[in-house]
């Protein structure tokens, strides 16, 4: 088990107190690793909770930067930020919110010819954009490479999501 300072044990102490959590809980939320594709309206509220929670090592990847109209519901961007890359943005808030975690940016967009080298090492994918091709190619490389992840989607007042969790093939 590790040891924890007085301030990370003050910092999770909500988390620690759940008979769900405990020591144990927490020890295995700061040691995961989870990557966040999509810094804008889903992946905001999604890298501030993880970040709060101490997710111990958190990579945000978008290549898109902040725009004004983003501001209403892209709620860990502000108004300096217009014009920044999302992802250095939102590393900026999350670092805010808990400097002892690492946070790993990439300002740009995932693609088939980077997909797969951005999600491997993770323990969780969260597949925060906004495209259908996008999501096609989160799912395929989580499943080749075996990686259990979480699609979100909103259309206006409704949202949805599925959580995967592939399974090695016997083939």
């Amino acid at each position: 088990m590790r040891d924890y300072t007085q301030l990370e044990l003050q910092r999770y102490s909500r988390h620690i107190s759940l008979e769900q959590i405990k020591l144990k809980g927490q020890t295995k939320i700061l040691d995961s690793s989870i990557v966040i594709i999509g810094a804008g309206g889903l992946g905001s509220p999604i890298s501030l909770y993880l970040s709060a929670a101490g997710v111990g090592n958190i990579t945000i990847v978008d290549g898109d930067v902040v725009e004004l109209s983003n501001l209403q519901r892209q709620i860990i961007h502000n108004t300096q930020d217009i014009g920044v890359n999302k992802a250095s943005s939102a590393e900026k808030k999350m670092s805010a919110i808990n400097p002892d975690i690492n946070i790993t940016m990439i300002n740009k967009f995932a693609n088939s010819d980077n997909i797969r080298e951005i999600i491997k090492g993770h323990d969780f994918v969260v597949d925060a954009t906004d495209s259908f091709e996008s999501k096609f190619l989160i799912n395929d490389a989580c499943i080749l490479e075996n990686i259990p992840f979480s699609h979100g989607g909103i259309l206006r007042f409704f949202g949805q999501t599925i959580t995967v969790s592939p399974r090695k093939s016997a083939c």
